[in-house]
């Protein structure tokens, strides 16, 4: 296996358990709350946040997307017990997909087009990195603010949030 897939599985383990942090966090009485009408509604962006990486790991199975073909409709999430275990599918399915990539597979271009149009070509490890990994990351924390806003304690992501402090034992 590439020094490259792996470090994106180690990235993977290190991170699912901080998404599900915030993922725990999402309160089942405001799945249907959107903070303007231009923004997906709690439920829909938890679902999102949720389903990226086996939602990526499967587009970057094919050799590109043709974004003209697919929708863009976000699902709505029916309940948190729901969510947790999509994402659970879902981390499962992008560890099992980067787990199967060998050196040529990873390296192999990857196309997202709009019709004849190509937008993006690159290395599937980079479609990866780019449209799975650092999406993911921008979403969840688009879904803290939406926590935030709805005064739900925010989880600790990287060191500390205003509501949790994993140091304050180690500085008394």
């Amino acid at each position: 296996m590439p020094p490259a897939v792996q470090a994106l599985i180690a990235e993977l383990d290190a991170e699912a358990p901080i998404t599900r942090r915030v993922l725990e966090r999402v309160p089942a009485n405001h799945l249907a709350w959107q903070p303007h009408a231009k923004s997906l509604t709690l439920g829909q962006l938890a679902h999102h946040v949720a389903v990226i990486p086996g939602n990526m790991s499967r587009l970057a199975q094919s050799d590109g997307v043709d974004m003209a073909s697919r929708g863009m409709e976000y699902a709505a999430c029916e309940s948190v017990t729901a969510l947790l275990a999509s994402f659970e599918a879902s981390t499962s399915a992008a560890h099992a997909f980067l787990s199967g990539l060998d050196e040529e597979a990873a390296r192999a271009i990857w196309r997202m087009t709009f019709r004849d149009r190509e937008l993006r070509a690159m290395p599937r490890l980079a479609m990866m990195r780019t449209m799975c990994f650092n999406h993911w990351y921008h979403h969840r924390g688009e879904l803290v603010v939406y926590l935030r806003l709805l005064d739900v304690p925010v989880p600790v992501v990287y060191g500390k949030s205003a509501d949790e402090n994993p140091f304050a034992e180690l500085a008394s």
